[in-house]
């Protein structure tokens, strides 16, 4: 797993890289502290989570997608778009969306244009949107009902996302990789949210999901190495279920 989030050959790279211990498994609060002293300090990097899960996601019933938000946001300005037409377009600029429109918007897209981090739809709007799956679809922003960024609502769906909520899904290998804070955030922050996500996706295991499920999980800045963390410490630091 440690390789999946792994920075770069650099010789501060490798230098960082040698003062995580592989042999053991950090408690969340101090290997959040060792985060914050590893990476680069020339700007405010982001702080992630991969949490590598024992699921066969070839099968619909054992991928997880879903959304949540976090004690202390994740500190990402988030940029919002939305489908939207009639009133919809006011109420969606309103609640603070940054791009509004229709097939305008949607052949920025197929022209090659990503310049935004969320996607939302309103349900008359996805005759236009679904031509766009094949390039929304494997950069995770295909407006979907289950998380909420399909729906008539809009206004209320661009409010959330701006205030943190997120979505958080498997890849094909079966991690779940999240932006849980940054780097100026201190090591309890950080704990707390990591505690969030993880209660989250333990909530969140499939019933249908067999043998060990959270198989291994690393916390990692932008630009520094994975560190390890004991997989049974949850949000409060006790012991949780492991399968």
């Amino acid at each position: 797993m440690a390789e999946t989030i792994r920075r770069g050959t650099s010789k501060r790279w490798r230098e960082q890289s040698a003062k995580v211990d592989r042999a053991r498994s950090y408690h969340p609060l101090e290997a959040f502290e060792l985060v914050k002293e590893l990476g680069s300090s020339k700007y405010d990097e982001a702080v992630e989570a991969h949490f590598k899960l024992g699921l066969d996601v070839r099968k619909a019933d054992q991928m997880l997608r879903s959304t949540t938000t976090l004690p202390h946001g994740t500190g990402k300005t988030v940029s919002v778009l939305v489908f939207a037409q009639g009133e919809k377009v006011a109420e969606a600029e309103k609640a603070g969306a940054d791009f509004v429109g229709g097939d305008d918007l949607a052949k920025k897209i197929e022209g090659g244009w990503f310049d935004f981090d969320v996607v939302i739809a309103s349900p008359d709007m996805m005759a236009t949107v679904g031509r766009l799956g094949k390039v929304l679809g494997p950069r995770g922003k295909m407006p979907n009902p289950k998380t909420g960024t399909v729906t008539f609502d809009v206004a209320e769906a661009v409010t959330a996302t701006k205030g943190g909520k997120f979505e958080y899904r498997t890849d094909r290998y079966g991690i779940v990789h999240v932006v849980i804070g940054k780097k100026s955030f201190t090591a309890a922050q950080l704990a707390e949210n990591y505690g969030a996500i993880y209660d989250e996706i333990v909530k969140a295991k499939p019933s249908s999901a067999k043998g060990r499920y959270i198989h291994s999980i690393h916390v990692a800045s932008t630009q520094g190495p994975g560190v390890p963390l004991d997989t049974t410490v949850s949000a409060d630091f006790s012991v949780a279920p492991e399968g």
